[in-house]
């Protein structure tokens, strides 16, 4: 990858800005293949930022030339405090981008002619990839949102919060880090304290969590389309998103009649695969298309 890719913001990559969070590239039209899909949706990781998302964008582009890109970026403090209203309203020029016949026409019985892979990272991708479903399902009287292809990279993971809020705040203080001038521990504690609040307030007012609506979401069927083809990208090493949660999350999925895949990596952390092991991961992809196309 060249440094200008590495470094690029979002317009420089030739994507349009639909909002804050969510841009757009629309590929190039001569190089679509009928068995390629129209349109790639990546949500990024907890506050991923433009260069690290770039290497994402150029191998989809390499894979699938052809492809519209859309891709949404995804703030850890506003996917944890936004209620999930608000949240799913933010995902809406996620739908005008993919499925926008379902804002025109919401009782519509005609099939969306889109053939559309998501790409989910991490818990916060997670958490907008559900949020889409959300309102989408909200929108058109409760039909689910159409894809053909859901990939998982490090995500979901247990949505318990006292074995997973070390995790959680280290996730939200590397995010955070390169604004604070003290140690990382210090930032780290500063997250664990507020995560903290947030449960506890979430405790006491019957809340559901936004980590706890993503993750039953994936695997509810009347949110996430059954017929989609699910690849799972995970390791052992991953000290954010542990791996049995992982797997129990795609022997549920398999149990409740999805077609399951799943690619684990040695060594990577989280959301680190593809930079480790880039012809594994890219290859993971490509197999699992092809086996939706061929279904």
């Amino acid at each position: 990858m060249t440094k200008a890719v590495a470094e690029a913001e979002p317009v420089s990559l030739g994507f349009q800005k639909l909002s804050n969070q969510v841009h757009v590239h629309d590929g190039e039209p001569d190089s679509l293949e009928p068995s390629h899909p129209t349109t790639i949706v990546i949500y990024s990781w907890g506050d991923a930022r433009p260069r690290h998302v770039a290497k994402y964008v150029e191998g989809y582009r390499q894979l699938f030339p052809g492809s519209r890109i859309v891709l949404i970026f995804s703030p850890i403090l506003k996917a944890l405090y936004q209620t999930l209203d608000a949240r799913s309203r933010t995902m809406v020029p996620v739908i005008e981008a993919v499925h926008p016949e379902a804002l025109r026409k919401p009782n519509s019985a005609e099939k969306s002619s889109e053939r559309v892979l998501l790409h989910v990272m991490s818990n916060t991708g997670g958490m907008n990839c559900a949020a889409t479903m959300n309102e989408y399902s909200k929108r058109t009287g409760g039909k689910t949102f159409p894809q053909d292809m859901l990939v998982c990279d490090s995500t979901p993971g247990s949505t318990h919060f006292l074995p997973n809020v070390g995790p959680w705040s280290r996730a939200m203080a590397l995010g955070a880090a390169r604004w604070f001038p003290w140690p990382f521990a210090v930032t780290q504690g500063l997250a664990a304290v507020f995560l903290g609040c947030l449960h506890g307030l979430g405790w006491l007012i019957g809340a559901t969590s936004a980590a706890e609506f993503s993750t039953g979401a994936v695997n509810d069927p009347k949110l996430s389309e059954k017929s989609a083809k699910r690849l799972y990208l995970y390791s052992k090493e991953d000290d954010i998103i542990h791996w049995e949660d992982i797997e129990r999350h795609a022997a549920d999925a398999r149990q409740k009649g999805w077609n399951v895949s799943t690619t684990m990596f040695e060594g990577t952390p989280h959301v680190g695969h593809m930079r480790a092991h880039p012809e594994q991961y890219w290859a993971a992809i490509a197999v699992a298309w092809k086996e939706t196309v061929r279904s």
